[in-house]
């Protein structure tokens, strides 16, 4: 397995955050949820299509392959932050700062009101939705379905959204929009151990399922 550099890694993981604080920009700032979710899917979409790497999109695949790929999934957790809080510094120096700040107070408010058990649950949730978005997103890429594309990724995107679910990186940006804060990386790190079992789930129970199948065909 190659091993691709900490810079480029990097350089694709602060990518990604940024797309994920500009959906979360565009949620804060319209009073619609539903057109906001739609809008926040954008920035997954951007992602797959362009080959950045977002943390939520990533750690589910780990038990596919070798465990090297770990450190890549660290790393891009590590750009991903940068990259929302990137996108929270400069916003806020704007004229709709006022609005994202205060909107982002009333989300982490709610969030950091909430148990150990439901952020991590909450997580696990969208951990599973996000790798569908992903999984989708590369299989229409391979067969060129480019409607299935937009909806398999959207979907997925606007599903955890709308029921609440906790995702790291979009809470993240959030967390920096709003003020970050010792409280609010120890919620981060919850909600991130949460996406990572999420994530991992389906593939976890895929290998369980092909493994019977395998040693029935070989028998």
């Amino acid at each position: 397995m190659k091993t691709e550099s900490f810079v480029s890694i990097l350089s694709k993981a602060v990518l990604s955050g940024v797309m994920i604080g500009l959906g979360g920009i565009v949620y804060l700032m319209v009073d619609n949820k539903y057109i906001g979710g739609l809008m926040f899917s954008f920035g997954l979409f951007t992602i797959i299509q362009c080959g950045f790497s977002l943390y939520t999109g990533k750690v589910g695949y780990i038990p596919e392959n070798h465990p090297k790929y770990i450190r890549e999934v660290l790393i891009t957790l590590l750009g991903n932050c940068i990259g929302t809080a990137a996108a929270a510094l400069l916003v806020l120096q704007t004229r709709i700062g006022d609005k994202v700040h205060s909107n982002a107070m009333a989300s982490m408010n709610v969030k950091l009101g909430d148990s150990i058990a439901s952020r991590f649950i909450l997580g696990i949730f969208c951990g599973m939705l996000m790798y569908l978005a992903v999984d989708n997103g590369k299989r229409c890429k391979e067969c060129k379905s480019d409607v299935s594309f937009v909806f398999g990724t959207a979907v997925p995107v606007m599903l955890f959204i709308f029921c609440g679910f906790n995702h790291s990186v979009a809470d993240c940006f959030y967390m920096f929009a709003a003020g970050a804060s010792l409280e609010g990386a120890v919620y981060i790190l919850t909600v991130a151990a949460g996406n990572a079992l999420g994530g991992m789930f389906i593939p976890l129970m895929k290998k369980l399922f092909d493994k019977p199948s395998k040693e029935r065909s070989s028998s």
